[in-house]
């Protein structure tokens, strides 16, 4: 092998594959990250959020668009009413988002080591993607959820209380843990399959850009085809996350407003489900697709920025190297 095909294979060999040994101030790190983004984004989405809900929530509004939806609101309650609802979403995604990140983080460097090697995790990547997002997502929605049931019930019904404090407080004090968390079933069927909308969508996103691409193109990649290629793998999982977990968020809004019959949560699903049909259960999507593509695109752009600012490691990458392997 002559000196010039040596140093090439030198540039294009791939890094050893070691599994990180994170420390504490790293998921410290992961978990700012994580709430930041999320509460940002979230919070920006409230206006969107409120219509969503409402179009869920209010027969009247069954049919509308986002925007014929948004300027009855505006119009009948003014444009302070599209904010009703942004101190728990902020809230919530604050203690949620820095759980479900830096969970993801955690749970698949676990699952990572129980594969054993390299070629094992990247055999069984998809697994991993989904049991690390889903036990994240499962413990981050024992956070969100109380929180969550007091934002839909500022949204759903109107005058209900005059914010975060006084919502949770009322809730609390006339349902207690049960009302709190009556929705906590629904907002797992909800939340884990956006979780893992979000992160495995990703995932493979990042993996088909990057597949065929030499190491040495690979560090030497511009700003610009970086945050191209995290703009356009978290707008495809955004995409990914509303249509998966659409039908659990529809009845996740019905239940924290009162409606469906008495009896098991399981049961009251079903009930609901049956009465709201296939065309009901993703009344909304459309609004909720645009509004969870600015969501999770926005969201890894920002954990990216702020694990840069705090000098955070980058996360565990087991990605298929080529279209052969």
């Amino acid at each position: 092998m002559s000196n010039s095909e040596a140093v090439k294979a030198l540039a294009n060999a791939k890094p050893p594959f070691v599994v990180p040994q994170f420390t504490t101030k790293d998921y410290t790190s992961f978990f700012l990250a994580g709430a930041l983004c999320c509460t940002v984004t979230h919070g920006a989405m409230t206006p969107i959020d409120v219509v969503k809900t409402r179009i869920q929530v209010d027969p009247a509004m069954a049919r509308m668009s986002l925007l014929s939806g948004g300027r009855q609101i505006i119009a009948q309650e003014g444009p302070a009413a599209l904010l009703t609802g942004f101190g728990p979403t902020a809230v919530g995604y604050l203690v949620q988002g820095g759980a479900k990140f830096a969970g993801y983080e955690f749970w698949k460097k676990q699952l990572v080591q129980i594969a054993g090697d390299q070629e094992s995790a990247v055999k069984y990547r998809t697994a991993i993607y989904l049991g690390a997002s889903s036990v994240a997502e499962f413990f981050a929605d024992i956070l969100l959820t109380p929180l969550e049931a007091t934002r839909i019930r500022l949204v759903s019904q109107r005058h209900y209380a005059t914010g975060l404090m006084t919502g949770f407080a009322r809730l609390a004090r006339e349902e207690g843990a049960a009302g709190l968390y009556a929705g906590f079933l629904p907002i797992l069927c909800k939340q884990i399959p956006y979780a893992i909308g979000q992160f495995t969508v990703n995932e493979f996103c990042h993996e088909l850009a990057l597949r065929n691409m030499s190491e040495e193109k690979k560090r030497t990649l511009s700003g610009s085809a970086k945050f191209g290629i995290s703009l356009g793998s978290g707008i495809i999982a955004g995409f990914a996350a509303a249509i998966l977990s659409q039908p659990a968020d529809t009845l996740l809004s019905q239940i924290n407003k009162g409606h469906g019959p008495e009896g098991s949560m399981p049961y009251r699903l079903k009930e609901l489900a049956k009465q709201a049909g296939f065309r009901g259960l993703f009344a909304g999507l459309g609004p909720r697709m645009i509004m969870t593509a600015g969501l999770v695109s926005g969201q890894f752009l920002l954990y990216g920025a702020v694990k840069d600012a705090l000098s955070a490691p980058p996360g565990l990458e087991i990605h298929k190297e080529s279209a052969a392997a």
